[in-house]
C-alpha cells in the first residue's frame, strides 16, 4: 500500500477533529473531537513506521512504540475530561461550553449588559433615564 491512502486518511480525521474542536458546543463532543485528532496522529505514526521499516533494515517500531503511549495519553485524558465534565454537569447543570464561560460563584446570568455596582447603581440609572 502506498503512503499516501493513510496520510489522506490521517488528513481528514484530523481536519473533522479539528472542526469538532472549533465548531462544537458540548464538552463531551469537544472530547471526542480531541481524540478523533489524536487517532489521526497514531495512524500517520504507524504508517510512518511500517514505510520507513520497508526502506530501512531496522525494526525498531519507535512509531508503533508513540503510538501506545499516545494512546495511554488518551485514556488518561479521556477519563479526566469525562470526570471534569461529569462535575460540571452536577454543579451547573449543562454541560455547554458558552455557558460556562463564567465561572465566578457569585455571577448572575442576566446578560453581558448587567455590570453593575448594586441597588444604589440601579438607582442612578433610573434617575438619570427619567
Amino acid at each position: 500500500m502506498h503512503l499516501a491512502y493513510p496520510a489522506v486518511l490521517s488528513a481528514l480525521l484530523f481536519c473533522t477533529g479539528l472542526y469538532g474542536v472549533l465548531a462544537r458546543r458540548n464538552a463531551i463532543l469537544v472530547l471526542m473531537s480531541v481524540e478523533l485528532m489524536l487517532n489521526a496522529v497514531n495512524l500517520n505514526l504507524v504508517a510512518f513506521d511500517v514505510w520507513l521499516s520497508k526502506a530501512a533494515e531496522e525494526t525498531l517500531h519507535s512509531g508503533q512504540a508513540l503510538t501506545l503511549f499516545t494512546i495511554t495519553i488518551a485514556a488518561a485524558e479521556i477519563g479526566i475530561g469525562l470526570a471534569i465534565v461529569l462535575a460540571v454537569h452536577r454543579n451547573r447543570g449543562t454541560a455547554d461550553i458558552d455557558k460556562l464561560r463564567d465561572t465566578a460563584e457569585g455571577h448572575e446570568p442576566d446578560g453581558p449588559d448587567h455590570h453593575d455596582a448594586g441597588p444604589a447603581a440601579q438607582g442612578e440609572k433610573a434617575e438619570a433615564t427619567a
